[in-house]
């Protein structure tokens, strides 16, 4: 082998040489980056605007793969976790899911019954009342006869709320009683007989609103002389 030979094998062992040494580099760079960020886990993220209180769907959401040192804890990875759940605030494209944005819906009792009226957006809700809230039900009913005195009724107590719809536009009534412009589709978990005096409210009631009772403890229980109100009564 002469001297030019032996130069060529030198310089093709350094590359060689060179090219593990390379190599090595960025192994170790590679297994550093996995060291800090770690496995991947699922997750959830929404794929459109979601309205509060809606019911949810799997069809809304998007799976996406990061690592499960920076998923936090609240954070869904299970779609299965949906059944059953409205959104409890307006949930925004591109969120991740987590598990404090979502509630359970509020569910029937024995002996109850769903029942939906259209609630005044301006004087009945104003944004407030959300599922699992308890309201009283006031109906305000023009007098029958031409002498006759309006009169407010508290025709349920303690209603329970299940459900929130969404801002409706609405056309007047025929008979004009009701101007309602905008209004909320409000569902409740009532008793046959407090479901009838809520129908019969709607039908014939010139306004009906609720009232939110404080969260928390028993209400106080309504004096059935407080139940229903005239002005004349207070003279």
């Amino acid at each position: 082998m002469n001297a030019r030979q032996r130069r060529g094998v030198i310089l093709l062992l350094l590359s060689v040489l060179c090219a593990v040494g390379a190599f090595a580099g960025v192994l170790s760079v590679i297994n550093d980056v996995e060291s800090k960020v770690g496995p991947e886990t699922t997750a959830y993220k929404l794929k459109t605007d979601i309205p509060a209180y809606e019911t949810l769907d799997a069809g809304e959401f998007e799976k996406v793969s990061m690592p499960e040192r920076w998923l936090p804890d609240t954070a869904v990875t299970d779609l299965a976790e949906l059944r059953g759940k409205i959104a409890v605030t307006p949930l925004r494209k591109g969120s991740l899911l987590q598990a404090d944005m979502i509630v359970d819906r509020p569910a029937l009792r024995a002996g109850q019954q769903e029942i939906a009226i259209m609630i005044d957006a301006a004087t009945g809700v104003a944004g407030k009342i959300r599922p699992g809230d308890q309201v009283n039900i006031y109906a305000t009913f023009e007098g029958r006869k031409q002498d006759d005195k309006p009169v407010s009724k508290l025709i349920v107590s303690t209603a329970r709320v299940i459900d929130v719809g969404e801002l409706t536009a609405l056309e007047p009534d025929r008979d004009e009683r009701r101007r309602l412009d905008k209004a909320v589709p409000i569902t409740f978990a009532l008793d046959t007989r407090d479901a009838q005096r809520v129908a019969y409210a709607e039908s014939f009631a010139s306004h009906v609103r609720l009232a939110l009772i404080a969260p928390g403890g028993a209400p106080d229980p309504v004096d059935p002389a407080d139940r229903t109100y005239t002005l004349d009564a207070d003279k």
